[in-house]
Order: C-alpha cells, then structure tokens, then sequence
C-alpha cells in the first residue's frame, strides 16, 4: 500500500490528468450530485496529513525575511488582482468562471511547494515557512478579496466561506499538530522523520486525485455538451501561471540568493487548489460547479508547470553549489 501511494504521490503529471479523464466517464455516464458529500472527507484527507508533517515552528526561525516578504507581496498584492483583471477579460459574461480563475489565486502554498523546493534544491526551511505564512493568510483573506472583488456579481456568503475554511484549513492544521506532537513523543524526532512522516504525503495525493475526479464528474455533461469551454477556460489559466513564473523567477533572481529564490517561485506558483476547489463547491452551491471546473484544469497546468521548471532550475539559477544545506 505504502508502495502504490509512493508512486502515486511521484507521478502526479500522470495521476491528475487520468483522474480527470475518469471523473468525466463517470460524470458523463452516471448522475455525479451525490458526490459532492465527498468533497469535504477527501479535502480533509488531503490537508490533514500535510499539516503532521508540517514544522509550524519554523516560521519562528529567522534569516529568510527578504524572501518571506516578496513571496506574500507577489501572493496577496500582485496574483489576486491579475486573476480579477484575466477574469474581468475572458469571463465578462460569465461571472462564476471568473471566480473560479480568482479562487486559483487566493489561495497560495500546498505541501507541493515544499516538494517541489526539494526537488529543484531549493531553500526547504523557508519553503516550509512560505506555506505555513501564505497557507494561513490565505485562508483568512479569501473571503474578503471574493466580496471586495465579485461580490457585485457573485452572491458571496461570507459566513458560509469562513466556515468551510475552518472546516478545511484551521481544524486539520490542529489536528496535524497535535498529531504530530503525539508522534514525537511516542517515537522521538528520527524514527518520526525516517519512518512515519513520509508516509503521509501519499493520503494528501489520494484527497487531491478524489477531489479532481469529483470535480470532473460534476461538470462532465456541461462539457460534453461544450467541449470548446475547456480551451476558452484553459487559456486564461495558462497565461496566469506563465505570468506568475516569469514574474517570480525575475524577483528571485534579481534579488535573492538561489535556494530562496527557488522557494519563492514554488510559494507564489503552486496554489493550494484543493482548499479552492472545496470552497467553490461547498460555499457556492450549484453555480459553484462552474468555479470548480475552473480550478480542476488549474491542477493539470499547475502540476506539469512545477516538474519542467525542475528541470530548467539550473539553467535558470545556477546550480547548486558543493555542501549547500537545504534542509
């Protein structure tokens, strides 16, 4: 079991993209409704075992606040407002396709970023203190940039989107705590970091994988009968993450060592699109669908973007030099 999560939590480009394809079989053959009950289980499932793993503690470690204070400035001051302008573009007539585009957007950091820091030999602590900061701003500001930005052609329930952030954010991120400090103390800090904290990760893929293929279900007879939205939609999420990597990588390399500056561009790119997806369906109601395919196709562009820039990182930034510690 731990093997085939392993593999899954690995080959995301494949898993995310073939999850889709199966959710709209379903959707397209089946009546998908009653799926929607899952959303809020597989959301849990998937934030939970991110936050166990999560060192909360770091963000009260110093020696990255350049880094820090450009990533939450590109994240809360720049991304937001262009996803609102592309949305106001593209989606003029079709106002909660525009929130889905925004909702893609308010939301930064996942345990993908941390990962794919990793990947690319990145700054990890600052990669870790990034999520926790922007996972947590986010999930406050949110409802506020929705009703401040849509909320004069989205009916916005503020109480209701509170709600589902604390059902999906603020309860599993204590639970992952206290679950953690449990761990600790029964098993000490190298037996938790060897053996039981990478086994983790694999239930966050399984709670992203379920969440897409619900998505997916929910609006397979919508695209069936249009398949020309895909690319209508596809568009402008492609030239919001090509603006967010060439703006990121310019700030990073113009005015931060390498390891932070790959922190950066993974804490600014990579969108916590399965909290979105759950707000869309949950806090929006039936016209949410519209928003959720949105953030759906989001996850193909964001998961495929994040392994090519791996490979171009050296090119990019240099490599890394001899005995850099980013861990």
């Amino acid at each position: 079991m731990w093997t085939l999560l392993s593999k899954l939590n690995k080959n995301l480009i494949v898993a995310i993209p073939t999850m889709m394809v199966f959710g709209f079989l379903y959707g397209w053959k089946f009546e998908a409704q009653g799926l929607k009950s899952l959303i809020l289980p597989f959301t849990f499932l998937m934030v939970y075992p991110m936050m166990v793993t999560l060192k909360i503690r770091k963000v009260l470690e110093r020696g990255d606040g350049k880094a820090q204070l450009l990533t939450q400035f590109i994240n809360f001051a720049i991304i937001p407002f262009v996803a609102y302008a592309a949305g106001k573009f593209f989606f003029a007539d079709r106002p909660y396709l525009a929130l889905g585009l925004l909702l893609a957007a308010l939301v930064p950091t996942s345990g993908m970023t941390i990962s794919w820091t990793g990947f690319a030999k990145g700054n990890l602590p600052a990669a870790v203190k990034m999520t926790v900061v922007g996972l947590s701003l986010g999930s406050i500001a949110t409802p506020f940039y929705v009703q401040a930005l849509l909320g004069a052609t989205v009916e916005v329930d503020l109480l209701s989107i509170f709600k589902q952030i604390v059902l999906i954010v603020f309860l599993p991120m204590i639970a992952g705590t206290l679950t953690q400090n449990f761990l600790l103390k029964k098993h000490g800090q190298e037996s938790f970091q060897k053996k039981i904290a990478p086994r983790f990760p694999g239930f966050s893929t399984l709670g992203v994988l379920g969440i897409v293929f619900i998505a997916m279900a929910l609006k397979a007879k919508s695209i069936a009968g249009q398949p020309d939205q895909l690319l209508m939609i596809f568009l402008p999420l492609l030239l919001l993450y090509v603006f967010n990597f060439l703006l990121s990588t310019i700030v990073g390399k113009f005015f931060l060592p390498r390891g932070d500056a790959i922190a950066l561009v993974y804490g600014t790119v990579m969108r916590n699109l399965s909290i979105a997806l759950a707000v869309a369906i949950n806090a929006f109601g039936v016209a949410g669908s519209d928003a959720a395919l949105v953030i759906a196709l989001a996850y193909v562009i964001q998961v495929q973007s994040a392994a090519w820039y791996v490979k171009l990182t050296d090119r990019v930034f240099g490599a890394p030099l001899p005995n850099t510690l980013t861990a």
